[in-house]
């Protein structure tokens, strides 16, 4: 992922020694120092890898919502292009109510008798 950019890890930060001066820092404060950088580059690896899932996520949406744009087109071409007397489905869909209806209205009008 960032291997090739980053270049420490918070293992590199933990195990790191400084040599000791007679003048140097005093370790407890150095060492407190540094847990509270591993804390911090730990926490900005986690973001990191929870930004690049949700753009892997957002990509696929987008990937998704592409393919369907460009099936919708499709569909509104065809229907433009198409013959104004060809039938489609919702013309059979709406014939096939209207016999349902003729039919079950005949056959309740026929149970009243």
């Amino acid at each position: 992922m960032y291997q090739n950019k980053i270049t420490l890890t918070p293992q590199d930060i933990l195990e790191k020694e400084f040599k000791i001066d007679t003048r140097g820092y005093r370790l407890k404060e150095v060492d407190q120092f540094l847990d509270i950088v591993i804390s911090d580059y730990q926490q900005f690896i986690n973001l990191l890898k929870e930004n690049d899932k949700e753009k892997e996520e957002l990509l696929e949406e987008i990937m998704n919502l592409k393919q369907e744009n460009r099936n919708l087109k499709m569909s509104i071409e065809i229907a433009k292009s198409g013959d104004p007397k060809e039938v489609t489905n919702i013309d059979i869909m709406k014939r096939l109510s209207q016999l349902e209806k003729i039919v079950y209205g005949k056959d309740d009008e026929d149970n009243k008798e």
